[in-house]
């Protein structure tokens, strides 16, 4: 894939916290011909969303949040109250809160103005759900800034505050955050996009946020998404129970998989499969495959469109790993 210009960026296989293989391919600045490396940041899109969902679990265990209570309990000023009333952190979690997407004319008309979660729901807060809550899926990135912003709200810190403190340090990631676009992020790739009906690589700078949300668009490296999996399936940042909780399927979505709670759930009746999360806009694409049964981890990263990394790991999991796995 890499020698044919399908991908561009760095794999890792772990097995029980122990890395098998890791190795980073392409350039992650074209123009000055700097290599990727396993120490490259690169943009994870909606992958954000396992770390938010872990955060909200750890609030759950703390008794802080409630997954039945509705999001106006916490966000008592929300705009809409219909929404606030009728909508469950469960259902934001799930992606069954009709609470609609972000991206759209509007996010491009404002995208360089939305820099907090609050900016978020000045901006879409008012509108109405967009179907019954609890009566079907539909993945709503909107519905995870709203878990953001609930974070924000009970915590008394800023959402990047809370999951540096409570997810990366304790699994020990370094080189992940959410800083924004105008600061400069030591060994942070560029991303490169194909624009329809060309064949040529341009830097997708004109497409991201100002700055990564609950939802997505921060970075991170392969190594530090390994260590956020051990840490997690050995339960360093939830209990166990609340771990189970967190990663098995409650909605149909995607076809074959289920949705959990910011995690998809890709296990068979029983249990041989995967639980994760990708991520993937232009120039950027990211997957995270968790194997519980057989102790796993396979994560891929990329600087150029997707299916870039996912088609990588589909890869390892199809032919290197050991079935039944």
């Amino acid at each position: 894939m890499a020698t044919t210009g399908e991908f561009s960026g760095a794999v890792l296989i772990a097995k029980n916290g122990r890395p098998l293989f890791s190795r980073a391919y392409g350039l992650a600045d074209r123009e000055r011909r700097i290599p990727n490396t396993l120490d490259t940041r690169f943009r994870i899109g909606s992958m954000n969303k396992m770390f938010t969902a872990v955060a909200i679990l750890q609030l759950v265990e703390a008794g802080k949040i409630e997954l039945s209570a509705a999001l106006g309990q916490y966000l008592n000023d929300y705009p809409n109250k219909d929404v606030a009333s009728k909508v469950t952190i469960r259902q934001l979690l799930t992606h069954t809160g009709g609470t609609g997407d972000i991206f759209g004319p509007d996010f491009d008309a404002h995208r360089n103005q939305l820099r907090t979660h609050s900016d978020y729901i000045e901006l879409y807060g008012k509108r109405g759900l967009e179907f019954e809550p609890g009566s079907r899926w539909a993945y709503s990135n909107y519905g995870m800034v709203l878990l953001g912003a609930v974070i924000e709200r009970v915590t008394g810190q800023s959402y990047y505050d809370y999951v540096q403190e409570h997810v990366y340090e304790p699994a020990g990631m370094t080189r992940t955050g959410s800083l924004p676009e105008d600061q400069a992020v030591l060994d942070r790739s560029i991303g490169y996009t194909r624009p329809p009906g060309t064949t040529r690589w341009v830097r997708n700078t004109n497409t991201l946020p100002y700055r990564g949300t609950s939802a997505g668009g921060g970075y991170s490296t392969v190594t530090d998404l390994a260590r956020f999996a051990d840490a997690l399936m050995s339960h360093k940042l939830l209990r166990p129970d609340s771990t189970e909780q967190l990663i098995t399927g409650k909605v149909e979505a995607l076809g074959r998989e289920m949705y959990a709670y910011g995690f998809e759930d890709r296990r068979d009746v029983d249990g041989h499969g995967s639980v994760g999360h990708g991520g993937g806009a232009p120039g950027m694409n990211g997957d995270l495959r968790i194997y519980p049964k057989c102790g796993y981890v396979v994560a891929a990263l990329a600087n150029i469109d997707p299916p870039a990394a996912q088609s990588a790991t589909a890869w390892v999991c199809a032919y290197v790993l050991a079935p039944p796995c």
